[in-house]
């Protein structure tokens, strides 16, 4: 079966049955003869747009949107798809890390890539991480505080203390002094010795006529 039709039954299958997870998505195409991985299901709900909504009994389904996914506006897909499935996120230098369950950082990383999300100069997914990589002129603090933002997480890093500015390490008093002895020492001996002319011996034959 190709990707087009294995997508084409994942359709039929959200537009006909309340699927409230990925494993139970894999387990009716299984019903129908379609094997496919939660990885492959969690990438098709994604390249179809497929979102989660909260049906009348107070229980969650995907469901498709009802424009194409290529006409879903970037920035409001990527406000759903960080809200949905970022639960964690933390920076370092010009590095975020976004934290996602497992078998989804793919999906996080490909709406990141398509939003052109400001300072965001790419994205590496893994099973359950996506490392974002922040430009320097936007710096990874300022893009962490918008990513964030955005998937409607409370940054832990708020209350971090900032390190200390304009300061220098103290240096070590020994060491200056050690450097001066040194160099004083250098310089005596440097200096060229003078020394005395070797006083002349007393002739034994001086007296004699």
């Amino acid at each position: 079966m190709t990707k087009h039709q294995r997508q084409h039954r994942i359709t039929k299958l959200l537009e006909t049955r309340a699927v409230g997870s990925q494993s139970h998505l894999v387990e009716l195409l299984a019903g129908e003869g379609i094997d496919a991985t939660q990885t492959t299901v969690s990438r098709d709900l994604e390249e179809l747009g497929a979102l989660k909504v909260r049906l009348p009994g107070g229980e969650t389904a995907y469901a498709l949107p009802e424009l194409p996914s290529q006409q879903v506006a970037p920035e409001d897909h990527l406000r759903r798809v960080l809200g949905e499935w970022v639960v964690e996120a933390d920076y370092s230098a010009n590095l975020i890390v976004l934290r996602t369950p497992p078998g989804s950082a793919h999906v996080v990383g490909s709406a990141l890539d398509r939003s052109g999300f400001p300072g965001v100069i790419g994205t590496v997914a893994g099973d359950d991480t996506v490392l974002v990589v922040a430009s320097e002129a936007s710096g990874g603090a300022t893009v962490a505080d918008r990513l964030a933002a955005v998937a409607g997480l409370e940054p832990k890093w708020a209350n971090r203390p900032e390190p200390p500015k304009g300061k220098l390490a103290p240096q070590r008093a020994s060491s200056g002094r050690t450097s001066r002895r040194k160099v004083a020492i250098q310089g005596a001996s440097d200096e060229p010795t003078s020394t005395a002319p070797p006083a002349p011996k007393a002739s034994s034959e001086r007296g004699r006529t």
